[in-house]
């Protein structure tokens, strides 16, 4: 998994990032019997997606799954989330990924101090997603505020249209914005950001160069002590935790 391409780059002009590659998963498990004749649980399993089937099957998934809240557990503690209704796509897969078990075999991989921390995938996979991506959902409403909850995705080169990857996330860490450093990026990318967007930024923090680069479709609403924790965690020159932070994520209510 080390060759992998990660979402996070150098914080230079702008702290723009490189693309993201995700990775494809194990074969799944075969179901085994015990010794005793009885049949061990069975591994879980997840339909493949493909480019062709995975709108009309996150569409369906998402209106039959309403769930909105997601509990996001490490050994360094719990992160609960809250998924944004109004990017349904992102959400459906979220939701879909997390019902499956898909998340409870992945682990926050790539940790950037003062950026982000980055999960979804393991080199101990056993369940598929399928090759597949998910359309951009840009909200300029939804932005890379501290906790922010986005899609890594590839590079513009090869993703000219912005959109995300099946399975690999990001929570945004950040730091404080200066003001003049804001109104580069507005000029730079031609919109404005609200009142209430530019106190968060100067005041809590985040990382302003990723909007309306990548989809934000949920936030944080309990637990940025626990992604500053892992945001912490002693990595090695590729920015891998040199002790893994493997995650479980659950729905817990709608």
């Amino acid at each position: 998994m080390k060759n992998f391409n990660p979402i996070f780059s150098l914080k230079q002009i702008l702290w723009m990032v490189a693309c993201l590659l995700p990775l494809i998963s194990c074969n799944p498990n075969k179901d085994k019997a015990t010794d005793e004749g009885e049949p061990q649980a069975k591994t879980p399993t997840l339909q493949p997606l493909t480019t062709e089937t995975a709108v009309d099957t996150l569409t369906a998934f998402g209106q039959e799954n309403p769930d909105s809240i997601a509990v996001i557990s490490t050994r360094l503690g719990d992160i609960k989330v809250r998924l944004y209704k109004d990017t349904p796509l992102h959400r459906a897969n979220f939701v879909r990924l997390a019902k499956a078990g898909f998340y409870d075999q992945g682990e926050f991989y790539r940790v950037v101090k003062d950026f982000a921390i980055q999960g979804g995938d393991s080199d101990n996979r056993k369940l598929k997603q399928g090759a597949y991506k998910i359309p951009q959902e840009f909200n300029p409403k939804y932005y890379h505020k501290k906790g922010a909850l986005a899609m890594a995705r590839y590079g513009d080169e090869r993703n000219p249209e912005k959109e995300s990857s099946s399975h690999n996330f990001y929570i945004v860490q950040g730091t404080k914005v200066p003001l003049e450093q804001l109104r580069a990026i507005e000029a730079q990318k031609g919109f404005k950001y609200t009142p209430e967007q530019i106190k968060v930024y100067t005041t809590i923090g985040g990382e302003p160069s990723l909007d309306q680069e990548y989809t934000v479709f949920g936030e944080v609403i309990e637990g940025l002590e626990v992604v500053d924790k892992i945001a912490e965690v002693p990595v090695d020159g590729s920015k891998w935790p040199t002790e893994l932070v493997p995650h479980k994520i659950k729905m817990v209510n709608q």
